[in-house]
């Protein structure tokens, strides 16, 4: 490799935090970047990661060097704006990963031994179960099972989290078998409260909604499916079918707007019988 291909990842990242800086510049820069912040842009960065992994999952490589840029922009924001603070730099965030990752990985980089990948994985696990029990003491706090998991992420995935995360502990059912019992009884407990009518409180409505969904991930994680992956196909579907009742409706009627919820759920069967 030479000397210039060497120096050509630090060029491109140097144009990136220059770019960043102007874009920043309280007097030659952009009005709507010099107005963000954290929080205003923290929706963006969550969302270029989802465009990320539908990049992968749609195997468009095109897309998804596009979408890692944008994702790396998004890093680099934040980092502008830390050191705007006073807080941190874009080198301290890298120095920051990559001394994490020498420390997890000691059979690569300090001479230790691993069996194979899953000896890998429980070795990494452990290793962030001891970083997260060393800052909960450092914070005076008692340490949890549950540490690190953050709030910011989607509920969906959040629910997965915690409980793999108590399951480790052992809380957690054998097999899906009590949790389907579990979840049928969640669906009785919302029904109660539905039959209360307008009698009912909102936030128990709420409550007993909550609990269904937190169950449904529960359900799927003991059946080992992904369940934002489930979700997401079942969107698909939905997208589809929905899109294939539209079509039917312009071609025959003049449009949904014409047609009684009957007639639309008639073109339903339809669509999803193919």
């Amino acid at each position: 490799m030479t000397d210039q291909a060497q120096n050509m990842p630090v060029a491109v990242i140097d144009e990136l935090l220059r770019i960043m800086a102007r874009l920043r510049d309280p007097d030659a820069g952009c009005p709507w970047d010099i107005e963000q912040d954290f929080a205003s842009i923290a929706p963006y960065t969550i969302e270029e990661a989802y465009e990320v992994a539908d990049a992968i999952k749609r195997g468009d490589m095109n897309d998804l060097r596009d979408e890692l840029g944008d994702l790396l922009l998004q890093v680099v924001f934040h980092a502008r704006i830390a050191e705007e603070a006073g807080a941190f730099a874009f080198a301290d965030v890298v120095r920051s990963i990559s001394d994490k990752m020498t420390k997890r990985h000691p059979h690569v980089f300090a001479g230790a031994s691993v069996a194979d990948a899953d000896a890998q994985t429980k070795a990494w696990e452990e290793q962030k179960a001891a970083e997260r029990e060393e800052r909960a003491r450092a914070e005076g706090r008692q340490p949890s099972a549950l540490d690190g998991v953050t709030a910011g992420l989607p509920a969906l995935s959040r629910a997965e989290k915690l409980q793999k995360r108590a399951a480790r502990v052992g809380f957690d059912w054998p097999d899906w078998r009590p949790v389907m019992d579990k979840f049928r009884e969640e669906i009785a407990e919302l029904e109660v409260e539905l039959a209360a009518g307008d009698a009912a409180p909102r936030d128990r409505i709420e409550d007993e909604v909550g609990d269904l969904l937190f169950n449904a991930v529960n359900l799927a994680r003991k059946l080992g499916i992904d369940p934002d992956t489930a979700l997401r196909h079942a969107n698909g579907k939905f997208e589809g079918r929905f899109r294939g009742i539209e079509t039917l409706a312009g071609k025959e009627s003049g449009g949904l707007a014409k047609l009684t919820l009957e007639q639309m759920e008639a073109l339903w069967v339809r669509v999803k019988a193919g």
